[in-house]
């Protein structure tokens, strides 16, 4: 079936699909924008296999795109919302996309280096006629494992990674995701995360699968955000360690009753277990669920149920419904409880492996399965606790030291809103660790107060060296800390201990 169709065809047609601002758009008009928008594409000369970008805000326009895109059998290539103009002629010459649907707000941008001769569709640049019937508009007949969706997960280099998620990918871990979180046509959830990340887009995916609703949010005024979620009585949020950090620690959330507010997902990174319990506390009457996944997994690959958060703190659980994961050492055997290896995850939502690279490919996805690149140990009853990321791994000392613990220590000290934790080159040392932090609105915290915190609760060569006192962490679009930008400042920096800058 076509991803499409399968999205939108349960909504009642005069239930709230999508809340923006004060506009509220049906399932019917989802339907009808979908359909509007499949005729503008083909009249454009696009259909089956074409790659068609699309960039701009979460808004109707972006789901109507999209869908409409998946919808004629075309490939959908989502770009970030601060895309400049020379990331996107640089995407471009890689990725060659035979169409682009562009927000009117960008296109001012990006005008001068969209390829003459491509289909353009922008966002109201033409008044169109009334759409069509939904049942009037035929959907492309696709192969379940047709590429639908191709999402870039690093930078603009010559040879930029791409991974391919085709019907079945999307259409599996859709069906997952519903399962576990037992989602229906009541569920509301605040959108705060952009549709250009997968885990964005899983929220669109399910809640319009399920006939739901979901209410388009921007994380810029926090308290704004959360007087939004009580106005439009959200069943459920969802968000990346960096959202629950802000909301837990610097704003009234955890003063507010929210009693709507039934279902709360978090995934895009650890979030330390200090502020899971913060967290839990804050919204008692909540299910939170602690989520692990990837863009190569389309999106989620485990959960811990809600109820076992008092017993596994820490733990991301275990493998989702029809996802298979294991904890394997460098032979590729089963670790016992307590070692530690790299998780590796089978199921349907599984990637085929990235586009144009089949030595990466092999390598990550050798045999059909996917291997993470996520160091974990598992307990005696097989639940999964992430480490670190092989590549945040600080060599200190002669120790491999885990970012996330000496992340998690810092946030023990409420007056922390976030910290990441990244190995610099040290002559003594080998990589020294400098842990950034930003701190709550008048916190007199400084660094060699961090610091002396840390010497007592972690080894000696855990503790940081030095600790910089942020306005801000620099985030992707999709909330994530940026590692690279922060381990270049570092660089850069070349502070004696303890000194905050």
């Amino acid at each position: 079936m076509n991803f499409a169709d399968y999205l939108l065809e349960i909504g009642a047609d005069d239930a709230a699909a999508i809340l923006s601002g004060s506009t509220v758009h049906t399932h019917h008009d989802v339907r009808a924008a979908v359909a509007s928008m499949a005729v503008a594409l083909r009249e454009q000369g696009l259909g089956v296999g074409d790659r068609v970008a699309i960039i701009g805000a979460n808004s109707l326009f972006w789901i109507a795109s999209y869908l409409a895109t998946l919808k004629i059998g075309a490939v959908a290539v989502p770009l970030p919302v601060t895309t400049s103009p020379e990331e996107l002629g640089a995407r471009q010459s890689f990725i060659q996309c035979q169409g682009f649907c562009v927000s009117r707000l960008l296109y001012p941008r990006l005008r001068a280096v969209l390829p003459h001769g491509a289909a353009l569709l922008v966002e109201d640049a033409t008044p169109r006629p009334l759409p069509p019937a939904w049942s009037e508009v035929p959907s492309a007949a696709v192969r379940p494992d047709a590429d639908a969706v191709l999402l870039f997960t690093s930078g603009t280099t010559a040879r930029p990674k791409v991974v391919r998620q085709t019907h079945r990918n999307l259409q599996a871990n859709t069906d997952s995701i519903i399962d576990y979180l037992a989602l229906d046509a009541s569920e509301r959830v605040l959108s705060i995360l952009p549709f250009s990340y997968c885990f964005g887009c899983s929220l669109l995916h399910t809640h319009l699968r399920v006939g739901g609703s979901l209410v388009l949010a921007r994380f810029l005024y926090p308290e704004h955000l959360l007087d939004q979620l009580e106005s439009t009585a959200c069943t459920g949020m969802a968000g990346v360690p960096s959202i629950y950090q802000t909301l837990l620690r610097n704003t009234t959330f955890s003063q507010r009753a929210l009693p709507t507010l039934r279902k709360i997902q978090q995934a895009g990174g650890k979030l330390p277990d200090a502020l899971i319990t913060e967290l839990i506390a804050a919204v008692p009457h909540a299910e939170v669920f602690v989520m692990y996944g990837q863009t190569e997994a389309t999106s989620r690959l485990s959960y811990l149920p809600p109820a076992m958060l008092g017993t596994k703190l820490g733990s991301v659980g275990r493998g989702i419904p029809g996802v298979s994961l294991q904890v394997l050492n460098e032979h590729g055997d089963p670790v016992a409880p307590g070692e530690i290896g790299e998780i590796v995850a089978r199921g349907e939502n599984i990637s085929p492996g990235y586009l144009d690279a089949p030595d990466e490919t092999e390598r990550k996805f050798a045999g059909g399965a996917l291997l993470t690149g996520d160091l974990a140990r598992v307990d005696e009853d097989g639940f999964i606790y992430i480490v670190d990321r092989q590549a945040d791994f600080i060599k200190c000392f002669g120790h491999r030291v885990s970012s996330q613990e000496v992340e998690a220590v810092a946030l023990e000290l409420k007056d922390i809103v976030a910290a990441a934790a990244v190995g610099v080159p040290d002559p003594v040392r080998g990589e020294a660790i400098y842990l950034f932090i930003t701190v709550r609105g008048g916190a007199e915290l400084n660094a060699e107060a961090v610091i002396h915190y840390c010497k007592r609760r972690l080894p000696a060569h855990a503790v940081p060296r030095d600790v910089e006192i942020l306005k801000q962490m620099p985030l992707s679009e999709s909330g994530k800390v940026l590692k690279s930008a922060l381990r270049e400042t570092a660089q850069r920096a070349g502070a004696p201990a303890g000194e905050a800058t």
